[in-house]
């Protein structure tokens, strides 16, 4: 996967919006003003790219003693954060899949309102 595909499909599900909270490099994806996807810009343009992303507790540690490519969240709570290396040993749809489990994450716990609004 490369930056544009990574990007292209953040931003195709519903009511996702980007941003550069922390600094010029960090590229973090939002639904309902929270984060399910952050990467460094750095890190793709060095050709060691490396997201970010939520996953449930119990399948990020399968996650992790299955592929050397996926880790603990780097910055990031442990227990519920993944940091995948692109590129690696995680096949590009498990990452896409992976991708999309956390932005399920993230949707289902914003209020039924802001679901509602996001989904229409």
């Amino acid at each position: 996967m490369d930056i544009q595909n990574f990007y292209d499909y953040c931003l195709s599900m519903k009511g996702v919006t980007e941003h550069f909270p922390f600094d010029e490099d960090t590229l973090v994806f939002k639904v309902g003003g929270k984060m399910f996807a952050l990467t460094s810009l750095t890190g793709w343009e060095n050709n060691n790219p490396s997201v970010n992303l939520k996953c449930e507790p119990e399948r990020a540690l399968e996650l992790r003693a299955e592929y050397d490519g996926i880790n603990p969240g780097y910055h990031m709570s442990k227990v519920h954060w993944n940091t995948v290396t692109v590129n690696s040993d995680v096949p590009p749809a498990l990452l896409k899949e992976l991708i999309k489990h956390s932005y399920d994450l993230i949707f289902a716990s914003l209020t039924k309102k802001l679901q509602a609004e996001i989904g229409s």
